[in-house]
């Protein structure tokens, strides 16, 4: 099963964030995603194009439900033409297989909205 078809699973906080060995091998995963340090915790982040801000903000609303619906919420910037999403897991301050889990998920919105 891929990545995508994942289910965000109840992080309660005192667990550890991923190792780097198993973030390296997720992130392979999804190779469009940087993981980017903002604050001393480490986020994965993807900055999509779009051909104007109406598509970026249906994106950003499409990402929004998304979250709603696993229980896992983003950091969201929507401008002119773009999107930037950084996922990271807040209650441990690092990242999780969760967020790997919905940067996958929002590849595939993001495929499937091009088609």
């Amino acid at each position: 099963m891929g990545l995508a078809e994942g289910r965000c699973v109840p992080c309660r906080g005192g667990e550890l964030p991923l190792a780097q060995e198993e973030s390296e091998a997720l992130r392979r995963e999804i190779p469009a995603w940087n993981v980017v340090e903002r604050d001393g915790v480490l986020r994965l982040e993807r900055t999509f194009p779009f051909p104007d801000f109406a598509s970026a903000l249906r994106f950003t609303n499409q990402v929004g439900e998304l979250a709603e619906r696993e229980g896992h919420h983003p950091a969201l910037l929507t401008e002119w033409g773009r999107v930037t999403v950084s996922w990271w897991t807040h209650k441990i301050r690092g990242l999780h297989r969760n967020d790997f889990v919905m940067a996958a998920k929002t590849d595939r919105l993001y495929e499937e909205g091009r088609r």
